[in-house]
This record gives structure tokens, sequence and C-alpha cells, in this order.
């Protein structure tokens, strides 16, 4: 039976007992506050439910990781970055890129990215813990991705494209950025070819969890974390800026 967990106090399971099929569903309720997502995150859970659905909680074991030094540039996509014209830059339009994010898709007849997830996000962004990486293309936003960064994690959560490999450009800077720092790894949450291609490969969930808690740590018991329970970088997102 699903656990449904009450707006306070700020509680999760055991990813233990998530779900096998559907593969790491943990939990439903809570909400989408600061206090909630961020605690959700430090233990290797995220949100992901459709505009009908009560907030449901995912914890999936494999779990799909990028190392920052171990993302894959083809021939073809270093050529993009090199000639395509894209300047990069970082969280100066990161509503912007959770609506485009949030478009309808080809053969999708919605999005899991709703009013209260956007609303969720942008406080997560007003408070230093959401980020975005732009791509632009004479002057128009054409791809991006943002997520959730905690100490040397980032929790990517989505990435969209206008123009071919936007996305991957986005991601690949990143990737740079975060490697140049301090930054170990890249939650990419679930299985995707599209991922696979640029490196990311999947661990076991104990794995993974094991990381966060070496990593993390418990709230209140870092230096870089401030007043509001956001842990900051160990990376610059400065440094994600770029033109190609």
């Amino acid at each position: 039976m699903l656990p449904w967990l009450p707006d306070h106090p700020v509680c999760f399971p055991p990813v233990e007992s998530a779900l096998r099929d559907p593969d790491g569903l943990l939990a439903a309720g809570g909400a989408l506050t600061p206090d909630w997502l961020l605690a959700a995150y430090r233990h290797g859970i995220f949100p992901w439910f459709s505009g009908n659905q009560p907030i449901l909680w995912w914890t999936p074991d494999p779990r799909m990781v990028l190392v920052p030094g171990e993302i894959r540039v083809r021939r073809s996509l270093a050529k993009r970055l090199r000639n395509a014209g894209f300047t990069i830059t970082a969280d100066r339009a990161f509503e912007a890129v959770m609506a485009a994010c949030a478009a309808p898709r080809d053969g999708q007849p919605g999005t899991w990215i709703t009013r209260e997830m956007r609303a969720a996000y942008t406080r997560l962004h007003r408070l230093g813990a959401a980020h975005s990486v732009e791509v632009w293309q004479a002057d128009q936003l054409v791809g991006g991705l943002y997520g959730v960064a905690m100490g040397p994690v980032f929790f990517g959560e989505s990435m969209f494209s206008r123009r071919p490999d936007a996305s991957k450009v986005a991601l690949v800077q990143l990737a740079r950025a975060m490697a140049a720092g301090d930054g170990r790894l890249i939650d990419c949450q679930m299985h995707t070819a599209h991922l696979a291609s640029l490196g990311a490969r999947d661990i076991a969930r104990n794995e993974f969890i094991g990381y966060l808690d070496q990593w993390l740590g418990e709230p209140g018991h870092d230096r870089r974390e401030t007043t509001t329970g956001v842990m900051s970088p160990t990376w610059s997102f400065a440094m994600i800026g770029a033109t190609t």
C-alpha cells in the first residue's frame, strides 16, 4: 500500500520501500514547498506526477547518472558547439526555460511540469537552489535545461531544444563547468537512450544514495548551507557562460 504523507512534518519512508512496479514509486502527498523538495533531493527522491494526480515521489532503481568528466562529445556535437553561433548563459531566464520544458511535445498529450511545479521550482530558484542553463541563438532562447544544485551534485529535471542539439549543448557546458570545479555527479533520474549517448550510465540506487550521504549529509551540518537550508554548489555557474 502506497504511504500517504501529511503536509507536516517533512518525513519520507525509507527508499528501500519503493515499489518495483512502477519502478521507484515511493509515496504520495506531502507538499511542493522548499523544505519538502530540498529534503527529497538530499535523499535521492524527486516529485513526478501529472495534473490530475496527487504529488507522487519517486526513487528509481537503477539510477541514471552522468559523471561530468565522462560526458561524451561526438564529432557532430563538437562541430555544433564550435560553429552554430550559440551563446550559453546560466540563470538568466529560469522561468522561460521551465515554460519551454513544459510546452507540449510531439506524441505527448500533456506535461508533468504543471503550474504548481513551475511555481515550486521558481521558489527554489529564488532561494538559490534551482538553476537553469540557457542556449541562445541570435538573441532567441533555443534550448536549455534546469534542475537543483546541492554541493557537488546537480539533479537534472528537464531540458528542451528548438534547434538541433541545443539541449545537448546546455548539458555539455554544465558538465564542463562542474568538472572544472568540484562537481561530482549529474543525476539524470531515469534511463534514456538520449542521455546514454552522452555518457550517462545506470548505477544501483543504494550506490547513488551512498554518494548523497557522503557528499550532502544531513541538514544543518554543512558550512556551505544557508539559513534556508540551501547548500551552495561546489562549482561556479558563472563558468557556464561561453560563446561557441
